[in-house]
């Protein structure tokens, strides 16, 4: 079994290609099953019923965005792996592809938007009545506002989601187990 971030690179090209050529790529067919170019089966892709437009939209949960960030950049399988025993540049190439398809991921069924229209590193004023769960007040912060200070982080907000369902018989599974049978 080939480690784990050449697993990863796979399984987002495999993803991909699946995706856009309808086959699994022969490099991966070659290592993981040992076919030979072009013997490769293109993987069943199935496609989910359309929800029913009077159906109500459910509330989006964090295993809803746990299962798109694990689909879509296997950020679980990197997150639950020992890093310790790969180089630097091991870890470098693996964090491309699970930034990469994580990224897409929040742009895809999320709108994020900074708290702050400041710049980091800008000098700014805290006025009274700033509220305290948009804005968090660092330092040594004595008296009351106004607070003038620098922007360390401009924090985020959620704008829009637009999570897909997860599966209605076993909600509580983020990414089912894959059994390759062959």
């Amino acid at each position: 079994m080939p480690p784990f971030f050449t697993r990863l690179t796979f399984a987002f090209k495999t993803f991909f290609a699946v995706l856009f050529h309808g086959r699994i790529p022969d490099d991966v067919a070659i290592t993981l099953g040992g076919a030979t170019p072009r013997e490769s089966v293109a993987a069943p892709v199935t496609v989910p019923a359309p929800a029913k437009a009077d159906a109500p939209k459910a509330e989006p949960t964090a295993a809803q965005m746990l299962a798109v960030l694990q689909r879509d950049g296997r950020l679980i399988d990197f997150l639950m792996e020992d890093i310790a025993p790969y180089s630097d540049a091991q870890i470098g190439a693996a964090v491309r592809n699970v930034h990469a398809g994580c990224r897409d991921a929040l742009g895809r069924y999320l709108t994020l938007e900074p708290v702050l229209g400041s710049e980091e590193g800008a000098r700014i004023t805290i006025e009274a009545g700033t509220n305290a769960a948009r804005v968090k007040v660092l330092g040594n912060v004595a008296g009351q506002p106004p607070f003038s200070g620098v922007v360390r982080h401009r924090g985020w907000m959620l704008n829009r989601t637009e999570l897909p369902t997860l599966s209605s018989t076993a909600p509580s599974v983020i990414a089912p187990a894959e059994i390759e049978v062959g």
